[in-house]
């Protein structure tokens, strides 16, 4: 596919007949349900949706940290939604999030369901909810949520703009690479200078900041995100490096990134969790795949 280099917008924009790119299939300019289709629902109070994106494991790690804190009300079933067969437009999603994107969640341990959508908003309804991760005091809190509000505001120029145009475009657009690539050094950066001066993003403790941002800029790091590690010199980011690491040693850390993934060869999926035991089982099953 060659580059139109002539283009002009038109007086009024159509869309195309056919989608273009890796998403173009599942993009259209309406929303709302495509079909009719109720959603699963296991036997805790807490039913998350979602899929093992950097925007899904944000809220499975938040589970898992919770859990491994002791707060056994956080059990969880977790379903996955399969974006690119486009379940996230069935008639049972779109009535837990009009917007058509995981993850979302719905919790059924209040006395009417409360349906929570946009995977910040979840981690800061789990914070508040259980009164974990996140300081009670006015400007540590506001600290924090400076960070996670940074991070819901980055990650569209991460992913929608440097992954998109660098990883999935059909056609390679030097202009548009060019200036997300700009953005996401200088995120880079902003986080790098941070964290040379706390050791998390909040301060000195761990918290929904640093799960929202580590499954963004640690698969930047570690290359398990648009294979750009290289390109974008991440080892350069010392601090952020130190960050990732540490971050990624946590065993709830560990457990939360493989709920509801679908990429490699069977023994790397975990496509539903319904108990700490189908993490248990699919870790010793990933082990023994590696030995063999």
């Amino acid at each position: 596919m060659t580059q139109n280099t002539d283009y002009q917008p038109p007086e009024v924009w159509t869309a195309p007949e056919e989608g273009s790119g890796r998403y173009g299939s599942i993009n259209r300019p309406e929303a709302g349900a495509r079909y009719d289709a109720e959603l699963p629902r296991g036997q805790h109070p807490l039913q998350l949706y979602s899929l093992a994106t950097p925007n899904g494991q944000k809220v499975t790690i938040m589970l898992e940290e919770l859990l491994a804190a002791g707060v056994s009300e956080a059990e969880y079933d977790a379903h996955l939604i399969r974006i690119m067969e486009q379940e996230q437009f069935s008639s049972g999603f779109v009535a837990i999030n009009p917007n058509s994107k995981i993850p979302a969640l719905v919790d059924y341990s209040e006395p009417e369901p409360v349906r929570v959508f946009e995977s910040g908003n979840i981690l800061l309804y789990l914070a508040e909810k259980f009164g974990r991760f996140l300081p009670t005091g006015r400007a540590a809190r506001t600290e924090v949520l400076n960070w996670l509000f940074w991070l819901q505001g980055s990650a569209p120029f991460v992913g929608g703009g440097f992954g998109h145009f660098y990883a999935y475009a059909p056609v390679k657009i030097e202009y548009a690479i060019n200036r997300y690539t700009m953005e996401t050094k200088r995120l880079l950066d902003v986080l790098n200078r941070r964290l040379a001066e706390t050791a998390f993003l909040g301060g000195e403790q761990y918290t929904i900041a640093d799960m929202a941002s580590w499954p963004w800029f640690g698969g930047l790091m570690n290359n398990t995100v648009y294979g750009a590690a290289k390109f974008l010199e991440a080892e350069r980011y010392t601090h952020v490096r130190r960050w990732v690491d540490e971050i990624a040693a946590r065993p709830a850390v560990q457990r939360g990134i493989v709920v509801n993934s679908v990429r490699g060869e069977p023994h790397e999926q975990l496509h539903e969790r319904h108990s700490a035991a189908d993490i248990d089982a699919f870790l010793a099953r990933r082990q023994d795949a590696k030995k063999a």
